[in-house]
């Protein structure tokens, strides 16, 4: 009755009786055995068949342990070397070890010596096969993500393209009514136009929020070095009439710069600091402040307000595509604008999270990694 070998080894020394012996007693420990006195009759061997690991001598006259190393990993990455040595050779058994080899056997051999030895290798090619193997699946599952994603922005595009149509009609057609047949229509009736009428609007922006969201997911990301500084009074710049006849005491503290795509990032802080100004229209004054605070291995910002807040057992919704915590009457918009966010320091690496409570303000924090080394046109 045949039994698995606890693995298949592949010895290589020039002395044959030497090379016989080590064969016979792995052999006797269950292990499967090929010995040969020629190097390159045992790369050739390799190449036609698997092997666990390689066990060779260190000096043989056709070819050196270390360059049949070298020679049978290029053949098989994942081949775990063993080198064979005298005690007068150990320095050159330790060099060995340093462009490849996982360890090395004195002779003359003693089986306690060596068996620890191969238990150790064989615990390192299953690592190297498991990591590939690992590997492999990541590799194999980011694709399908990655075909996914293309498949559902696809979809994404395609359903609010062909929904245009029909929009345009219904806005069209109540505008007609209330133009042609306004002095017809009765008070009720007139409202359900103008009602019809606002409905198909806010329709039309939703769409066009979430071309946008799928755009966003495709567009390529273009790295330079960028001052946050700059870009926020960019922002508050363009915003400034959303504040115009209002008390709003901005803290603004100075930011660092950083490594992503500048015209994205614009976009992060266009979204932050108009929610600000909104959700804090109720207050007398408001107050909004914007900070950077150095982390591990990160920067974190921050904008923060004293506005209407949000209930904190909400948060984790607070950044998905058309989420909304108010009422459409008390504040505008679709809730597309936190999901951009979210997408962007996404794919810049970083993290986006949110604190707040109902009526006591509310802070949006988004980390990016700190790239101190980088140089211009380095990614």
């Amino acid at each position: 009755m045949s039994t698995t070998p606890i693995a298949k080894l592949l010895i290589v020394d020039d002395e044959a009786a030497q090379m016989k012996a080590l064969c016979k007693t792995l052999q006797d420990q269950g292990y499967a055995a090929a010995g040969f006195t020629s190097a390159k009759e045992a790369l050739a061997a390799l190449r036609g068949q698997p092997f666990d690991l390689v066990l060779t001598d260190l000096r043989m006259p056709e070819m050196d342990g270390i360059t049949l190393l070298r020679a049978a990993q290029q053949i098989d990455r994942d081949l775990v070397g063993i080198v064979m040595t005298g005690h007068g050779t150990i320095d050159t058994a330790v060099g060995a070890m340093k462009v490849g080899a996982l360890d090395y056997i004195l002779k003359p051999f003693k089986l306690g010596g060596i068996l620890p030895v191969l238990a150790r290798a064989l615990d390192m090619r299953r690592l190297r096969v498991e990591n590939k193997e690992l590997e492999q699946r990541v590799r194999q599952r980011t694709a399908e993500l990655e075909v996914a994603n293309k498949e559902l922005e696809a979809f994404s595009y395609s359903v609010s393209h062909d929904l245009r149509a029909p929009l345009r009609h219904i806005d069209g057609f109540a505008g007609l009514l209330q133009e042609d047949a306004s002095s017809t229509l009765s008070d009720a009736g007139r409202r359900y136009a103008a009602t019809i009428s606002a409905a198909a609007k806010r329709m039309s922006t939703l769409i066009d929020d979430l071309l946008g969201f799928a755009r966003m997911g495709r567009a390529d990301l273009r790295h330079t070095r960028v001052e946050m500084s700059a870009l926020v009074a960019e922002v508050l710049q363009e915003i400034s009439r959303d504040a115009q006849g209002r008390n709003v005491a901005w803290g603004i503290e100075p930011l660092p710069e950083v490594w992503g795509d500048r015209a994205l990032l614009k976009q992060v802080w266009a979204n932050l600091l108009a929610n600000a100004l909104k959700y804090t229209r109720p207050r007398d004054q408001a107050e909004i402040k914007v900070g950077c605070q150095p982390r591990v291995g990160e920067l974190e910002f921050h904008v923060s307000d004293n506005g209407a807040g949000f209930d904190v057992q909400y948060a984790a919704k607070l950044f998905g595509v058309f989420q909304r915590l108010h009422r459409e009457d008390e504040f505008e918009g679709t809730g597309v604008g936190l999901a951009n966010v979210r997408r962007i320091i996404t794919r810049h690496g970083g993290r986006t999270w949110a604190e707040g409570a109902v009526d006591r303000g509310a802070t949006f924090y988004f980390s990016l990694p700190k790239h101190e080394n980088r140089k211009p046109g380095e990614r």
